[in-house]
């Protein structure tokens, strides 16, 4: 594809969607990316061969895909970059910030929203889609195309759902190390070495994600197949019921939750 894309923003996020569109073809010379931080600049520069601006200019007008990859609380002050850019389809990866914001800033309503998780950076995320009205059915296939670097995504038909994406997938890579630092800290305690310790986390989560995907059943299905009544997995999962784990988990992510909806009220405001 070597349609214009330009990038308002240069993050983690943006270098993630910068190297999948590189790798599917893109030539460098056709990425633009805004970032007012030079070493952003530097880096992406350096990395990948794109085009930088420290500020949006006219020379982004021949864009077909603008990106949003700022943090929420600069969306609004970042869109007037717009002001080159209203022909273009716009993909936002901001968390919390609620299309109806963006179409109005932007000035248009040919949007589509993201919400990512970091592990897109290996090309291993999920991610949420929601697509407004004015968004057609070549441009979702255009988001969808551009995405599947990352890895996988779906497809919602209300944005409110996207805040539930949030708090599971988007925020989820975090309670997962947050496990992993648990089980390192307990195996630590109890006699292993720091990296021998993590080094057993890290592949127990990849394993059983492993299984996960490529086994026919629920997760609930092959924890009971590990979980034998009286033995070692019995006697933790038993530990973490009696101390209402799985209730605190699920009220985190209706904390979660709850955070994306202020986001979108804080930083939506007109």
């Amino acid at each position: 594809m070597s349609e214009p894309i330009a990038f308002i923003g240069g993050g983690n996020m943006a270098s993630a969607l910068i190297a999948g569109l590189i790798k599917q073809g893109t030539p460098a010379q056709q990425i633009s990316v805004v970032d007012p931080n030079e070493t952003a600049r530097d880096t992406l520069q350096s990395s990948f061969g794109v085009r930088t601006l420290a500020q949006a200019d006219a020379s982004l007008s021949p864009a077909a895909l603008v990106i949003w990859a700022v943090k929420p609380q600069v969306f609004k002050e970042a869109t007037s970059a717009a002001a080159f850019t209203r022909q273009a389809l716009h993909l936002s990866v901001a968390a919390g910030v609620r299309s109806d914001s963006i179409a109005r800033w932007l000035g248009t309503d040919r949007i589509v929203r993201a919400m990512p998780n970091t592990p897109a950076l290996v090309g291993q995320g999920i991610t949420g889609l929601f697509a407004r009205a004015g968004a057609t059915a070549a441009d979702k296939d255009r988001v969808s195309q551009l995405l599947a670097s990352t890895g996988a995504s779906i497809w919602f038909d209300a944005e409110d759902k996207l805040d539930v994406v949030t708090a599971l997938s988007g925020s989820g890579p975090a309670y997962v190390f947050y496990f992993m630092e648990a089980m390192t800290m307990a195996g630590t305690e109890m006699g292993l070495e720091r990296e021998q310790a993590q080094q057993l986390a890290i592949a127990t989560f990849a394993g059983a994600s492993a299984l996960a995907q490529a086994s026919p059943d629920a997760p609930q299905v092959l924890r009971q197949r590990v979980t034998s009544k009286g033995g070692t997995t019995f006697a933790a999962i038993s530990s973490m019921e009696d101390n209402d784990v799985r209730a605190l988990f699920i009220d985190a992510m209706y904390a979660a939750r709850e955070r994306a909806k202020e986001l979108g009220d804080e930083f939506g405001a007109t």
